[in-house]
């Protein structure tokens, strides 16, 4: 692989950025040049969060363009729906089935859509879905913020690049105490 464009997309707290920062070293392991980019927002008040990262043989720009990105990561289910049209046709999206309803579902007249909604527009753009039980895998292993590892694996899954490599990146950038619990998530994304 010597190039590829990645969105991933959630609301603060989930790892997202954690997440981009990991793929971004994965692309330098592979011995690519990579780039970052990211967006907070109200993102501690559980508001959007986004990050762009790029793997080439040189890279300009840190955004992906809209119709152009490979993979869309969803942290959350609506998120996916939100971003999708970033997404080139056929790429793959891999989104986490969690739902976190937004203040304006929960105290106003929103409603958060279907999972029948959500699934129908990502097909519009691709058949390359994968849902991953993200939080509820978490949790099994005993840590709700495990999820973002075990969407890595799910991304190491969709993706030709070696899974010890993405381990070695991710032992490098989580807490000692939190290593073998983030490889056990890491494998149960890859489902191993």
């Amino acid at each position: 692989m010597n190039k590829a464009d990645f969105l991933l997309a959630g609301v603060g707290g989930q790892g997202v950025l954690t997440a981009s920062d990991i793929v971004a070293e994965v692309g330098i392991a592979l011995g690519l040049d990579a780039k970052k980019s990211e967006v907070h927002g109200f993102s501690q008040r559980g508001g959007v969060v986004e990050s762009h990262v790029r793997w080439g043989e040189r890279v300009g720009a840190p955004l992906g363009e809209k119709g152009r990105i490979d993979y869309l990561l969803a942290f959350e289910l609506m998120e996916s729906a939100r971003w999708i049209e970033m997404l080139k046709p056929g790429g793959v999206v891999i989104v986490n089935r969690q739902r976190i309803l937004p203040m304006s579902a929960t105290v106003g007249d929103a409603v958060y859509p279907t999972d029948e909604f959500i699934d129908q527009a990502l097909r519009s753009v691709t058949d390359r879905v994968i849902y991953v039980e993200g939080l509820e895998t978490a949790q099994a292993l005993g840590n709700k913020n495990l999820a973002n590892t075990v969407l890595l694996g799910a991304l190491a899954r969709a993706m030709d690049v070696d899974p010890e490599l993405w381990l070695d990146v991710i032992v490098k950038r989580v807490p000692s105490k939190y290593i073998e619990l983030n490889k056990q998530a890491f494998w149960k994304g890859l489902g191993k």
